[in-house]
């Protein structure tokens, strides 16, 4: 992996913290009014009304926290699952109405939502938002110094800055202008230094309220797992279908032109040896075409290389096949398991085929490691960036493919680049490496 890439995005991440922070605090207006609002409700709950309008409130209450989630996990990195329990299935009429009322009512990710709305607006403005408001306070204070304390005394007016008096002899006095800008710049800095773990504390702070509780993650875990299986039902019988369609239309095919050929073959051989010979120069064409396309079905399959060498190694062939220039980094003292290590292997296939398709990169790096139970696979472009899990991409088919095995895939891809994926598998390593890293 390129260092220096990585180190740019951790430098731009910190350069931009505290004014991640200062728009985290910034929702706490939103939040205010779903707050009164969701309240206003839960006074009406002993009424139809209350009943009527209470899953709505829920609702809105649940797609502003949803939007908490995603930019708590976006800007501070800590990634929050959607706690919520399933709803019931929509029946009409007054019947479907309660059991929908009943069951977001009787929901805890619910009540810990409305919690969240009534303290975040405090928490976040002396933890996320903090930093920022440094920054802006120590800004305000460069402004002060040059030209706003005269334009504040020059109207009469009086002012305070931190421990300094803004006054009629303010903008005269040297020595109050020069503390004005060590303070200020002092608070620019310490904005910049402490955003970062402020951020952290936000974010740990977002988990232990909007994360799910032991009873929704037992239901989400149940949910998932269904999930996963039906999608692993349905890639295998699309991958079968595949395999039967290749079959079909290529090694199939030659090798049933191959016996007929052979059969005009036996009835030439008295009357025309000379067209026998030549029929028998095209099967034996035929059967080469026919045996490589059967090398290339078990090569998509389940690759040789892979069977024989290991993840690395395989991983290490895709990079030498790949269009852009591919640096591959290998820290793993044995093999995972044969289904895990396959997944990985078609995963970093894709990611490097999207890569060469439409990052736009001249240079790729691919680290792999196994670190506390994880297999950690972790993919580098120097591309235009701009890379999502939005609507049907590639990057979306690895995240539900991994999903099998309780995997989970992360892409930090700012426009401009860099483009860095992320897979982590949870998975043991059973055997010793056959080949060095």
């Amino acid at each position: 992996m390129n260092a220096e890439l990585v180190e740019e995005t951790r430098w731009r991440r910190r350069a931009s913290a505290p004014w991640r922070g200062f728009k985290l605090g910034l929702l706490g207006i939103p939040a205010v009014f779903v707050n009164v609002w969701f309240g206003t409700v839960l006074f009406l709950v002993t009424s139809f009304a209350g009943v009527l309008l209470l899953p709505g409130a829920t609702l809105l209450m649940r797609n502003l926290t949803n939007m908490y989630r995603d930019l708590i996990g976006r800007w501070t990195g800590v990634r929050i699952e959607r706690p919520y329990l399933p709803d019931p299935e929509f029946e009409p009429g007054m019947a479907g109405l309660l059991r929908r009322f009943v069951a977001r009512i009787s929901d805890p990710a619910t009540w810990r939502d409305y919690l969240w709305l009534v303290a975040d607006p405090i928490v976040v403005a002396f933890t996320a938002a903090l930093p920022g408001w440094c920054v802006l306070y120590g800004l305000w204070g460069y402004f002060v110094a040059g030209y706003g304390g005269g334009l504040i005394t020059k109207y009469g007016g009086s002012d305070w800055y931190a421990l300094i008096q803004v006054d009629d002899g303010y903008a005269r006095d040297a020595e109050r202008v020069v503390s004005t800008v060590v303070i200020a710049t002092l608070f620019i800095v310490v904005g910049f230094l402490i955003a970062p773990r402020m951020l952290a504390v936000y974010g740990r702070w977002g988990r232990s309220l909007l994360g799910p509780t032991e009873k929704s993650r037992l239901a989400l875990r149940v949910r998932q797992l269904t999930e996963t299986r039906s999608e692993a039902v349905d890639a295998s019988a699309a991958e079968l279908r595949r395999i039967e369609r290749d079959l079909h239309d290529g090694a199939q095919a030659r090798l049933v032109a191959m016996g007929m050929s052979l059969g005009a073959i036996e009835h030439l051989l008295d009357k025309d040896p000379a067209k026998a010979r030549t029929l028998l120069a095209e099967t034996r064409a035929s059967s080469a075409k026919a045996l490589h396309e059967l090398r290339d079905l078990v090569r998509g399959i389940h690759p040789p290389v892979l069977a024989d060498r290991g993840l690395g190694d395989a991983v290490r062939a895709l990079a030498l096949d790949h269009p852009l220039h591919a640096e591959v980094t290998v820290d793993l003292d044995g093999r995972p398991e044969p289904p895990v290590e396959s997944a990985a292997y078609f995963a970093v296939s894709e990611i490097l085929t999207n890569a060469a398709k439409h990052s736009g990169a001249g240079r790729v790096w691919i680290d792999l490691r196994h670190e506390r139970g994880m297999l950690r696979i972790t993919v580098t472009d120097d591309g235009r960036g701009g890379a999502t899990l939005a609507g049907g991409s590639g990057l979306r088919g690895i995240e539900r493919r991994i999903g099998t095995f309780d995997g989970v895939l992360a892409v930090n891809s700012p426009v401009g680049g860099p483009t860095i994926v992320t897979l982590e598998l949870p998975c043991a390593l059973s055997s010793p490496k056959t080949s060095p890293s």
